[in-house]
């Protein structure tokens, strides 16, 4: 299986943080970001990535390199979990020479792609779902005949619809929507619904077609919700719902949140933290 992990955002919101280092590299705990979602894609069953990178994103390369000098280190069991999960995939990187939108960096992976049906994971996501969430969506198109696309979806509060690519269409069988119509970041009053693209497809050949064919808009960036939007013209796009968790780190509160939560439920951090919060009056 093959999955396009895009991580070539400029990482505003984290400025100056991001100003030389990759958003995908902010910590979770103990691991950067971009290693929780390598992690889900080799859980899911995929055994070829590719990592859409930019300029000043060396780093993420490097993380996935082997490091000799760290090899004495007296307790380096977080480094062979990570020797351990570079050894079960084969990673390749592309840059993407300007920063020109979702849809143009997975384009970006169309020559290695070639004609497969193929997942893709944001780089700033980290989901937490059990089985993992593009196994789910590898699952799901199987039981739709292998025809077509699927898009992950949740239902979002109304006061984050503009934030958030919207779809809508029939409801085909329970969780399952045949989506027909795609806005990207709408209005409340624009909005067809509630349902939000969560960053997680399973994605046709088709789709760079779609995106070739597809104008850019703000800011000169192609979005990746109006080429699935003309991919959705010529073959099924099903939009599912899923179960488990998202936590979008390309938000700051959401990054922190998730530092905490993951903290909480850590053996060794877990009981430490919850004492310091008691006596800090949290």
């Amino acid at each position: 299986m093959k999955v396009v992990i895009p991580a070539a955002g400029l990482g505003s919101r984290f400025l100056p943080a991001t100003k030389s280092m990759p958003k995908e590299m902010l910590p979770v705990l103990d691991r950067p970001v971009i290693q929780y979602v390598v992690e889900e894609a080799v859980a899911s069953g995929a055994d070829d990535l590719v990592i859409i990178t930019g300029r000043s994103k060396r780093a993420i390369e490097d993380h996935f390199d082997f490091n000799p000098e760290l090899g004495g280190l007296p307790e380096p069991s977080g480094l062979r979990e990570l020797e351990a999960l570079s050894e079960k995939v084969t990673i390749h990187f592309v840059r993407q020479r300007q920063p020109r939108g979702l849809a143009d960096s997975v384009l970006c992976a169309e020559r290695h792609i070639g004609r497969e049906t193929f997942g893709v994971l944001l780089g700033d996501t980290i989901n937490v779902c059990r089985p993992p969430l593009l196994r789910q969506l590898f699952d799901r198109w199987e039981e739709l005949g292998k025809e077509g696309s699927v898009i992950a979806v949740e239902p979002v509060p109304e006061e984050k619809i503009s934030d958030y690519g919207i779809v809508d269409g029939p409801e085909v069988r329970p969780g399952v929507w045949r989506a027909q119509r795609f806005i990207e970041k709408p209005s409340r009053e624009e909005a067809p619904g509630n349902l939000g693209i969560t960053g997680a497809y399973v994605l046709s050949p088709g789709i760079f077609a779609a995106i070739r064919a597809t104008p850019p808009g703000a800011r000169r960036e192609v979005q990746l919700t109006d080429a699935l939007a003309r991919l959705a013209r010529e073959e099924p796009v099903y939009a599912v719902s899923f179960s488990g968790k998202r936590y979008d780190i390309g938000d700051r509160e959401i990054w922190l949140r998730t530092n905490i939560e993951f903290a909480l439920r850590d053996a060794k951090l877990g009981p430490r933290l919850r004492s310091w919060l008691q006596e800090a009056g949290r």
